[in-house]
């Protein structure tokens, strides 16, 4: 499009704004700003950019090896540093995949305000560039962490120190089941974290003001299930799904103390490692499962 000759060229940057913060971020991002220099300014408007989401975008798409290649992870670091720009400080929400440290610390470093942070599946986030989040984003209110396997115990702590406000916890791990196999890397399903116990133990001592709290086939023993039934007493909804060193009376036993819960998630399964295929039988009071699917590349 031409930049004088468009019927749309002429309109007001407010009105440009208020049209294009309709799109959703994967319109905005293949769209508009490709039309013409005035509109790409207007694009980059920090009053776009309080939010950063791009949930939809990868729930639209399966499981890949491509998402944990570097190659991917250095396209998803370049639009959050490149959103963090554009917000110039204003960025409340981050809801990202497959990003690293070096993005982290960025945008940790520039957002104070800070107070959604998902970045699930992202094996490169280390304690270094969480611990900024925990000094610099003190508002902190919901945090996600699933699946980052390089992010311990000692996370938990300087957040639960750090941000008061923290409502929302989620460290849900891999299952392990077959439907992981052949779109995350081996090496990264064997080194999932098995210190279920001082994770709970730190969520239990410095998390108090938790309301939800999902923390999907964690290694937790009943000791670290009594360790956060004690310590987080404001808790509405709990998810145990694959806690399975968990009975029923454990759960039943701890939870009772939680006057606030509405909901908890019992393990219900239990998925062992054999092989390349978890195989589907009756184990104790636990139902176990197989589960596949194809399988497609996301291109971004």
């Amino acid at each position: 499009m031409e930049e004088d000759g468009s019927d749309w060229g002429g309109l007001a940057p407010e009105i440009l704004i208020n049209i294009i913060s309709r799109l959703t971020i994967q319109e905005l991002w293949t769209g508009p700003m490709f039309v013409q220099k005035s509109w790409l300014t207007v694009c980059r408007d920090p009053y776009l950019w309080s939010i950063f989401d791009l949930e939809p975008w990868f729930d639209s798409y399966p499981e890949s090896t491509h998402l944990w290649s570097p190659e991917f992870e250095q396209k998803v670091d370049s639009m959050l540093r490149s959103v963090v720009d554009w917000s110039e400080g204003g960025l409340t929400e981050i809801r990202v995949r497959h990003c690293s440290d070096h993005a982290l610390s960025y945008a940790a470093d520039r957002c104070p305000n800070l107070q959604v942070l998902a970045i699930r599946s992202s094996p490169n986030v280390t304690d270094a560039s969480m611990t900024k989040i925990a000094f610099r984003c003190r508002s902190l209110k919901e945090l996600d962490i699933s699946y980052c396997h390089e992010i311990s115990h000692d996370t938990l702590v300087m957040i639960g120190r750090n941000c008061p406000n923290l409502r929302i916890l989620k460290r849900n791990l891999m299952d392990w089941s077959s439907r992981h196999i052949g779109s995350v890397p081996t090496e990264y399903l064997d080194a999932c974290p098995q210190d279920g116990d001082t994770e709970a133990d730190a969520i239990g001592k410095h998390m108090i003001n938790l309301e939800h709290l999902e923390i999907q086939f964690s290694r937790l023993s009943v000791k670290g299930l009594a360790s956060i039934c004690e310590g987080c007493p404001k808790l509405e909804y709990l998810d145990l799904f694959g806690c399975v060193h968990l009975s029923s009376r454990d759960i039943t036993s701890n939870v009772s103390r939680l006057k606030w819960l509405k909901e908890v998630k019992k393990p219900d399964v239990y998925v062992p490692r054999s092989g390349d295929v978890a195989q589907t039988e009756r184990y104790g009071h636990w139902r176990l499962y197989d589960e596949r699917f194809d399988i497609q590349a996301m291109r971004i």
